[in-house]
């Protein structure tokens, strides 16, 4: 059981040295210890993955209440329950508990005493894209050099950011933290939690554009990720974006006094110099402010090497071994949802499924279609796309999905099947040669789809969350499973 509802898991394997004395807790929170507390390994909000010697932050979700699960955290094996001092009185009086005026403002000073005493060098990733492979490659690279923490899967909001800073080891070289937003204000206080010496922007794109006045206000909301910034710290950001001077000069403003930037661009202080995009990797050349580095990336798509070059940029200004960090992105992995390619067992043979369902915008789906034309398929088969609705795009959500037909005629995707409202904008403007099959809800196109696939097809699903392609990824996986290995990458 959660505190926060499904989807809330620890860090795989807590450390096994302690994280926290008990009274250390108790001074980094202002609580008051009552029972028996053991010493603190590692630090949990939910009980179905909480590990002995957890401390359990009892916190107030939307969907229940953490102190509901108390008693089956002390079961379990918890160093101690962080309570609400309103709430004290229902446990009982040797219970292992650090009782507290408010769990979630507990849970942030936890992170502050986290990152107060940690002399790791210290990134911060936000962008209207990419972040969580970032994080991710991040982690593989500075972990090459030496003990690196990062924020687990896509910890990077109001609760997210303070657990997974919590959560410092106090002898970690390097520590990666992701952090989000989808309104203005809400970088800010997250990232002076923070406190990085390296804060990278990976790009600025109309990603929930439904809650902003442009794409510009959306440059300002990112632009906070220098409010937290440590002095003398640096800004990496996208020489190729349109929004890169905005972002300097934000940077400027807040009184950061080094900016490096990355890209393709001329007079870019870390630049791509060549590249070979193939369908599970790829290879580039980067100039790293005067190094040259060879590097194979385990992820297709030049949007991934777009950001590895503000990994090695990071990797650069801390100081880590460059030539290791760069052989570590060969075995970089996509996330679930991002890019996962799966065998299916079809009609005349086999095809592949690429799992892109995780979440969709403009780029992001430009990114992925760019990929999918570039991945083979079998003797006569097909790139099919099945393309969800993207959401939060505000009143150009139709425009927005409309303008994705000249990407498919470019990158030569032979079918397009469209679920969703918006996606009918879309379903509009394509050839009629390409259409393959559209409907309302994702539930009634997977029938479709699943008729369609044979042998040979590579089928790449993309949407919003909120567009339920995840559910009909499933739905494909478990009618064609191949009984071979998934993995396809080469």
């Amino acid at each position: 059981m959660s505190s926060l509802g499904a989807g809330v898991m620890a860090d795989a394997g807590a450390p096994a040295r302690a994280l926290f004395a008990p009274e250390q807790l108790a001074a980094a929170t202002g609580g008051r210890l009552s029972g028996a507390p053991a010493p603190i390994t590692g630090i949990s909000i939910d009980t179905r993955t909480l590990q002995a010697g957890d401390a359990f932050f009892a916190i107030a979700g939307e969907k229940a209440d953490g102190h509901a699960f108390v008693e089956a955290a002390l079961a379990a094996g918890a160093a101690l329950c962080v309570v609400a001092r309103e709430k004290a009185g229902a446990f009982a009086a040797d219970a292992r508990l650090l009782v507290v005026e408010d769990v979630l403002g507990a849970l942030e000073d936890t992170g502050r005493a986290a990152r107060a005493r940690s002399a790791a060098g210290i990134v911060a990733v936000t962008g209207s894209v990419g972040k969580t492979t970032t994080k991710e490659a991040l982690r593989l690279a500075l972990a090459a050099d030496g003990q690196t923490h990062a924020s687990a899967a896509s910890y990077n909001n109001h609760w997210g950011v303070p657990l997974s800073l919590a959560r410092l080891p106090p002898e970690a070289r390097y520590g990666v933290f992701e952090i989000g937003m989808n309104h203005p204000g809400e970088i800010t206080p997250l990232v002076k939690m923070v406190r990085p010496q390296v804060a990278i922007v990976t790009t600025v794109e109309p990603v929930h554009i439904a809650q902003f006045s442009s794409i510009e206000e959306i440059a300002d909301a990112k632009a906070e990720i220098f409010d937290g910034l440590e002095a003398g710290g640096t800004a990496v950001l996208n020489l190729d974006n349109p929004l890169f001077a905005r972002l300097a000069a934000a940077a400027r403003a807040k009184g950061v006094a080094r900016i490096v930037t990355f890209g393709a661009s001329e007079g870019a202080d870390v630049r791509l110099t060549d590249v070979a995009l193939q369908p599970f990797c790829s290879a580039a050349v980067v100039d790293v402010m005067g190094t040259s580095v060879t590097l194979k990336v385990g992820m297709p798509g030049r949007h991934i090497v777009q950001n590895m070059l503000a990994v090695l940029a990071a990797a650069r200004l801390l100081g880590a071994d460059l030539a290791l960090c760069a052989l570590a992105l060969a075995r970089l992995k996509p996330p679930p949802g991002r890019g996962v390619p799966i065998r299916l067992a079809v009609k005349g043979g086999q095809a592949t499924l690429i799992d892109e369902s995780y979440n969709a915008n403009p780029a992001s789906m430009r990114a992925a279609i760019d990929v999918l034309g570039r991945s083979p398929v079998g003797p006569r088969g097909r790139r099919i796309a099945v393309l969800g609705d993207m959401l939060e795009l505000g009143e150009g959500a139709d425009a927005h999905h409309a303008g994705l037909a000249g990407a498919i005629v470019a990158d030569r995707i032979d079918q397009v099947f469209c679920c969703g409202p918006h996606m009918h904008a879309l379903w509009q403007a394509l050839p009629a040669e390409r259409r393959g099959g559209y409907a309302v809800h994702a539930t009634h196109l997977e029938p479709m789809v699943a008729a369609a696939i044979r042998g040979g097809d590579t089928v790449m699903v993309k949407g919003s969350n909120g567009s339920r392609m995840a559910p009909l990824v499933k739905s494909l996986s478990d009618r064609f499973r191949s009984g071979e290995d998934a993995s396809l990458e080469g």
